[in-house]
């Protein structure tokens, strides 16, 4: 008799399995997103008070406005939840422990979270009402399945943040950031390589013309800076459970994004010092990928060296007796 075939299962075959028996474990899911359906409808309906710039009332309508913009730097808001829900999946095992029930309270966080809408609303605040309706769908997890779970949860939801479009608010910070990353390559340039770059604000030239290259918003780094703070963020979540490792993890986001970004401007000019204007261009356009690549093997080595053990935790693990 010829052996039975061995099924070869794939990750997307236990989702598949796995995915059913999880939904129907859930508690009160029916109250649950009926609630969220009526919470989302208000934003929906009464929402957006900005009609002159978004001829629509819905707060969902004028994010996607925001987040399709062409040149927007908020285009990442939309993945955010979808980031928030692969987490929550990952950690599924552990919630499934934490005991359930109705919390009541959980509805004075949803009426100050209608409040906080009310208010931007009658500013014509549209930020202000994106982050009370996200303070409102947390108070209904609170509500709904109680403070424990939402506790638990909490640090994953807090990714939600970069779902509130920035736009022209990350000026305070693009603005430094564009002068401080032509500042230290003007530096690097001339005294440590010798090229004798001149430098007018935030546009580095070149004494014969070759090539004048402007430090735009798009190139300040803040692009990197936002992704780095996802990544950092969900790598300490995922990877640790003490809140000061996930601190550090999220602290590596702005250094790494301004190393990277003075590194990529200093290959900028070195490529067109040597090679042209064209080679310039051409790393101008292409080299963010790799200095972006050292910045996550960075961030990987560094998660490494907090994952090892410590000294005196070492010593505690071989005096246990086994």
């Amino acid at each position: 008799m010829g052996e039975t075939p061995h099924k070869h299962t794939t990750a997307l075959d236990e989702l598949r399995a796995e995915l059913p028996v999880v939904w129907r474990a859930i508690p009160r899911k029916g109250l649950f997103f009926t609630l969220l359906a009526a919470w989302l409808a208000v934003f929906h309906f009464l929402g957006n008070p900005t009609f002159g710039y978004v001829a629509t009332p819905s707060l969902l309508g004028w994010l996607n406005m925001t987040y399709s913009r062409a040149g927007s730097q908020d285009s990442h808001g939309p993945l955010m939840p979808l980031v928030v829900l692969g987490l929550l999946w990952w950690q599924r095992k552990r919630l499934e422990q934490i005991p359930t029930a109705p919390w009541w309270p959980g509805l004075v966080g949803l009426a100050g979270a209608g409040v906080l809408h009310w208010l931007g609303f009658a500013v014509q605040q549209p930020r202000v009402s994106v982050v009370a309706m996200l303070l409102g769908i947390y108070a209904l997890v609170a509500m709904v399945w109680g403070w424990p779970l939402a506790r638990a949860i909490a640090f994953p939801v807090v990714l939600l943040v970069f779902c509130v479009p920035v736009g022209d608010l990350a000026d305070p910070l693009t603005v430094p950031l564009r002068q401080f990353s032509t500042d230290v390559t003007a530096f690097l340039a001339r005294h440590l390589l010798g090229i004798p770059v001149l430098q007018e604000g935030v546009q580095l030239l070149d004494p014969k013309g070759q090539y004048h290259y402007e430090v735009a918003a798009a190139c300040s780094g803040i692009n990197s800076l936002v992704t780095l703070l996802v990544l950092t963020s969900v790598y300490g979540v995922v990877s640790f459970q003490t809140t000061w490792k996930r601190l550090v993890m999220v602290g590596l986001a702005l250094p790494l994004a301004v190393v990277g970004n003075v590194l990529r401007l200093v290959s900028i000019i070195v490529a067109a010092e040597g090679f042209g204007r064209a080679a310039g261009d051409f790393v101008h356009e292409w080299f963010g990928f790799l200095t972006f690549g050292l910045a996550l093997a960075v961030m990987l080595a560094v998660g490494r060296w907090l994952q090892s053990p410590r000294p005196g935790e070492v010593g505690n693990v071989v005096a246990q007796p086994s």
